[in-house]
């Protein structure tokens, strides 16, 4: 991995960088991971995509590999981190799959200074309609500062499911009013549209990224 395979979003000299993965299913460029990085580097973050392999193989191989399990991927995120050498405040995270890979890395990163946070774009606390089967164990016990932005009824993990979760105190939550996975609400059921949460997204981890990193 080298400088080629990232997609830059925000100003290059900002304080704080962000690396993000991309969803098991969707590929860094999809429009969710678009607009949030989009905006993200709006309000002044400098925004790092990249892929995992077997996702950068869909661009080129006729066969669409599937994806591996999310342990498997942690060499590739670890590789990302090394590639970038960002400078000054590095946080790490994803869109679902992307942000639990991270989550898996993180405190043995944030232990060696590498890292300051961990960013989770709708985090996978379960497969869909699946909520006994919980990827939450190693959240318990989560050093890294982490902030996870949610909708309120996202299939992978509902306000009302997560309130029950045992998480680290390090985690906050930021909660968006009927969002679904890609953080969308209904408009005409919660009153607020894409945009309205985008907007509230990107002026949350812009005030998270600062506090952490003071």
């Amino acid at each position: 991995m080298d400088g080629s395979d990232f997609v830059f979003d925000g100003p290059e000299q900002a304080r704080q960088t962000i690396l993000l993965a991309h969803g098991a299913g969707a590929p860094m460029d999809s429009p969710s991971l678009e607009r949030t990085a989009q905006a993200l580097g709006a309000v002044g973050l400098r925004i790092v995509r990249f892929e995992f392999g077997y996702m950068a193989s869909r661009r080129t191989e006729a066969v669409r590999r599937p994806p591996p399990r999310a342990e498997k991927r942690n060499p590739e995120y670890l590789a990302a981190v090394d590639a970038l050498g960002a400078e000054g405040s590095l946080i790490i995270g994803g869109k679902s799959m992307g942000g639990r890979v991270a989550s898996m890395i993180a405190d043995e990163l944030f232990a060696a200074g590498t890292i300051r946070g961990l960013l989770c774009l709708g985090y996978p606390f379960h497969p869909p309609d699946k909520p006994d089967q919980l990827r939450t164990k190693h959240l318990a016990e989560l050093k890294t500062p982490t902030l996870v932005v949610q909708g309120t009824r996202d299939p992978f993990g509902s306000r009302a499911e997560v309130s029950g979760y045992e998480l680290s105190p390090a985690i906050e939550i930021l909660w968006l009013e009927d969002g679904d996975h890609d953080l969308k609400p209904r408009k005409s059921v919660s009153g607020f549209s894409a945009a309205d949460h985008l907007r509230t997204t990107a002026e949350a981890v812009s005030r998270w990224a600062k506090r952490i990193a003071s």
